[in-house]
This record gives C-alpha cells, structure tokens and sequence, in this order.
C-alpha cells in the first residue's frame, strides 16, 4: 500500500494524503517523476516493462518512472525509482528536475542525467523490469510507431534527447547584459 502526499495548486504540501488507487480529492495533486538515463554515445537507457504489471503491459519505456510516496522529495522519489526498478544507485542531492509536466492529477519532474551505465550489472525489479537496453531517438520512435513504445508522442521523444545536452531552452548562451 502506497502513501502519496497531496499537494495543492501551487505544489504547496496540504498536509493531506491519500492511498494509491483512491479517487484523488479535487483540486489536489501528487507527484510523480521519471528519469532518464542517457550515456556519452548519446543513448537512453529504456526498460521493457513485465507483461504482468498493469499499466502499460509489456511496453517499452523510458529509464525509470513511479510516484513519490508520504515524504519523499522529488529527489528521493526519483532515487529510490532508479534504485528499486534497475538496483543503480543515483545521487540527485544537487541536481534539480530537466523539466516538470502538469497533469490532471499531478506534477511529474523529470531528471535527464548522464551516467556510464553497464546493464549487464544492473539488478532489474522482477516484478517490473523484463529487460533494459541502450536505444537512440530514432531507434525509440521506430518502437513508437510498432506499438512496442508507450504512446509518449515523438516530439516529446525528441525534446528528452534535445535537452540531455542544453540547460534550459535556448540554444546558446545569452551574453546581451
């Protein structure tokens, strides 16, 4: 049984929280995080997830995703994520989330890290891991387009592998002032 912390508009903390699968209260929210794992060669680490989890059945996806529970941060959550569903132990402690994407019941960060990974010593969560491997963007958008992927759309696909490199939007540095 999870415990999510519930958060009000503003992301504030209401002090309320609720059991994962109950009806979420109106105008509150949790939250959620993914990571994604990305190596020098300019790969993302993607994990087949098991045919037997629900959700999204033996598909395709990004690193590591979950939500945070009763006291985690964001940064915690997204460590314990990386180090339950593939056993690497990641440290967030200095590192914000890349982004964060509203939902209707939540607020998912997402971390965008680079990191020499080898998936031969990863220890994959049975219960949610079938397998992970190495994939480019095209290589991800192919599996999108096959149905093997869950249906992220591609440009958001393309925006994880733009931003692994850049710190913020822009492109280059703005040296007006």
């Amino acid at each position: 049984m999870e415990i999510w912390d519930l958060y009000d508009i503003n992301r504030l903390p209401t002090g309320e929280t609720m059991i994962r699968g109950e009806k979420i209260k109106e105008n509150r929210y949790h939250l959620a995080v993914h990571i994604c794992i990305f190596n020098k060669q300019g790969e993302m680490l993607i994990q087949h997830r098991q045919p037997f989890k629900s959700g999204w059945s033996d598909l395709w996806d990004i690193t590591v995703g979950g939500s945070a529970v009763s006291g985690d941060t964001s940064q915690t959550a997204a460590e314990r994520e990386v180090l339950e569903e593939i056993g690497y132990k990641l440290d967030l402690s200095n590192i914000r989330p890349s982004f964060t994407i509203n939902f209707q019941n939540g607020f998912n960060d997402i971390y965008l890290v680079e990191r020499e990974i080898e998936i031969d010593a990863l220890k994959l969560q049975y219960e949610e891991v079938k397998e992970v491997k190495w994939a480019k963007a095209d290589e991800i958008k192919s599996m999108l387009e096959s149905g093997e992927f869950i249906p992220y759309d591609k440009s958001f696909i393309d925006m994880l592998f733009f931003l692994r490199n850049h710190n913020g939007l822009h492109t280059r540095e703005d040296k007006t002032f």
